[in-house]
């Protein structure tokens, strides 16, 4: 047997299945064989091979043993002359695995090869070739001066930037993503180190196969898409402590002990640098925002004070422990009503701004009535100040979006021109998968696959690239079917990263793609999203039952004679209050699930037993569509039953 294909796979189905039919495809005319190793995956993964692929060899875990040692599983049983570690998230094109046989059929001194990697928009991935990180390469690459200075051989060894990105060249290090290698060698040097939890074993493999006297080529005459790039951001501190612990275990095993030392001291000099850069940067970024609109608010406040008592409330005074209390608390109540109304969201929406000055507006109003008339604070200057703060918040998101800034980007996918490739049949397969989907797509026409097109067709596929600029094309949907996999990468990178790309299969139900190496991959499926299990939704629903149970508890000496189950009114606000329960809910395990709630999702009908049936799928409507709005409407309306 000539190769064995090794992909280990945790939860990514639908980027798996893809994979499989491009490595299917690639495999044709080669005697070789596919082994998937699933880590416990809950997504379906292990019945999708079973049913779709029936001809790959599947060794279901019952736990998750993690990259290396899964990798190692399917090693063992491997019968290729030939070794490639694939990951789930990559496609590759149908001449890959022949040009790959070809070269290390003619180079016996390579013992591993490693191709060009771009990512989901087309981008050039500059891990696709590395150097072995000696004390100054990983202290360069953890500090972050390898970023700075791309092309400088001095300080970016750890990616190679120096080395041309189309030119064949023996590297230090390839990527685990795709190495291809040779079994005599790894059954010689051994295969991926289990020590290492993530980051570092293809790093320790490439360095086995060279102290073993082998080369290890970067192969730049054949390109594979990596969806996800790293699961990890590499700005986060999780990152830097994952690559840290890696480059230790590299250097206790492979360095010298007069070199250790030293070693680790820059590493942690380096890491503790890069961790303060990583918690400023990340801590700036959460707060920057908010801090601009406390800024704007408070100089709106201190301006309708200034203009309210010079020109209208002349003989008014008012302390200075007084004012600065009641700009504070007004402040703080408008940027928490701002925070969970979803002005800090991405993408940015005007909408939730103004919602979230309202309602905080609102709250500041009710407060203002309840305080006694020796403390109460200028109602005119709280309203003019409010509507003066947010006309400068919404000037300032403005100002950003014009300055590129991607915090505030707007939500353009209403906005978005796409393009699909692929004859009739599979244009309507992907016009019918969105919409089961419930994906609003403004598609402006399909491009013919062949040489010819059809009247209603934009034009051809080999003016891809001068169509999509004609159209203002932002996004292109290929079809996988009548375009080969080579096609379709070679298109990507011909039409530029400006551009978003998806792959649609023909035959699967599902459209992959990605806009970011550092992001996880977008998919569209027919699969049901519930939009109650999203963060935005969640947090909505906490806000809908905090301020209720606050406005209940608030006025329970007039709201409390009304309810039916007296005793327990002030023991279930609480719980409410605390997060121990919900006002409106479902008790149903086929949907996400919820806390114990007061309050179903299901109407109030005189002289009627709604049916089991349709009291599913009213739980299915209300997980699916899930809006902080229905709840407030049904608490308004069933507040009695409580």
């Amino acid at each position: 047997m000539q190769l064995s294909v090794i992909i280990v796979n945790y939860n990514v189905k639908y980027f798996l299945e893809h994979c499989l039919l491009s490595v299917l495809r690639a495999c044709d005319g080669i005697d070789a064989e596919v082994i998937v190793v699933d880590n416990l995956s809950k997504d379906g993964s292990v019945e999708m091979v079973k049913e779709k692929f029936p001809s790959v060899k599947l060794i279901d875990n019952k736990e998750n043993v993690g990259f290396a040692r899964g990798n190692n599983q399917a090693v063992a049983i491997a019968k290729g002359q030939y070794i490639l570690y694939l990951n789930p998230d990559t496609i590759v094109p149908e001449d890959c695995f022949h040009k790959c046989l070809d070269y290390m059929n003619t180079h016996p001194e390579a013992g591993a090869l490693g191709c060009r990697l771009i990512d989901g928009k087309g981008q050039f991935l500059p891990e696709s070739k590395r150097g072995f990180p000696s004390a100054k390469v990983a202290f360069f690459k953890i500090s972050g001066f390898s970023s700075i200075f791309k092309k400088s051989k001095f300080f970016n060894k750890y990616h190679l930037g120096y080395l041309p990105e189309f030119d064949i060249n023996e590297v230090d290090v390839l990527v685990g993503c795709f190495m291809f290698c040779r079994k005599s060698v790894i059954d010689e040097v051994g295969s991926f180190d289990e020590e290492y939890f993530m980051y570092g074993e293809d790093i320790d493999l490439s360095y086995k196969i060279s102290k073993g006297g082998f080369k290890n080529i970067y192969f730049p005459e054949t390109t594979v898409i990596h969806y996800k790039g790293e699961s990890t951001k590499k700005g986060s501190l999780n990152y830097v402590k994952m690559f840290y612990q890696a480059m230790i275990i590299f250097a206790k095993k492979h360095f010298k002990s007069s070199q250790k030392g030293m070693y680790v001291l820059l590493i942690q000099f380096a890491i503790y640098l890069r961790a303060i850069l990583a918690f400023v940067t990340n801590l700036f970024s959460v707060i920057k925002l908010p801090l601009i609109d406390a800024i704007f608010l408070l100089g709106s406040l201190v301006v309708m004070k200034t203009l309210w008592i010079k020109n209208i409330k002349t003989e008014t005074q008012y302390s200075s422990s007084l004012i600065a209390g009641f700009f504070l608390i007004y402040i703080l109540i408008w940027i928490f009503s701002l925070y969970f109304n979803g002005a800090y969201d991405k993408p940015y929406k005007s909408s939730r701004v103004l919602r979230g000055m309202l309602i905080g507006g609102i709250i500041t109003i009710a407060i203002y009535g309840l305080l006694p008339e020796t403390i109460r604070f200028s109602r005119g200057i709280t309203v003019l100040g409010a509507l003066m703060g947010v006309l400068m918040i919404l000037a300032s998101r403005k100002l950003m979006q014009f300055l590129k800034i991607k915090s505030v980007e707007p939500d353009n996918s209403q906005n978005s021109q796409v393009m699909l490739i692929g004859n009739q049949q599979e244009e309507q397969e992907i016009r019918a998968l969105l919409s089961q989907a419930f994906i609003e797509k403004n598609i402006v026409g399909t491009v013919s696959p062949y040489d010819i097109k059809e009247p209603f067709q934009l034009g051809l596929f080999s003016n891809t690239k001068p169509l999509s600029q004609l159209y203002k094309i932002t996004e292109i949907i290929f079809a996988q079917g009548s375009l080969s996999f080579k096609q379709i990468i070679d298109s990507m990178q011909s039409c530029g990263v400006q551009l978003e790309y998806k792959i649609h299969s023909v035959g699967t139900d599902s459209i992959i793609g990605s806009n970011s190496k550092d992001t996880a991959g977008d998919l569209y499926t027919t699969e049901v999203v519930y939009k109650i299990a999203t963060p935005i939704s969640k947090r909505n629903k906490r806000l809908v039952d905090i301020v209720c149970s606050l406005l209940f508890i608030l006025f329970s000496p007039l709201l409390i004679w009304f309810v039916t189950y007296k005793r327990s009114y002030f023991l279930n606000m609480f719980l409410i209050l605390e997060g121990d329960k919900t006002f409106v809910g479902y008790h149903d395990r086929q949907f996400p699930p919820l806390k114990t709630h007061l309050l179903n999702v299901y109407p109030l009908i005189n002289d009627f037993e709604i049916p089991l049936d349709n009291k599913e799928h009213l739980n299915w409507l209300y997980a699916k569509n899930y809006n902080a709005w229905e709840d407030v409407r049904i608490i308004w309306e069933k507040w009695r039953m409580m």
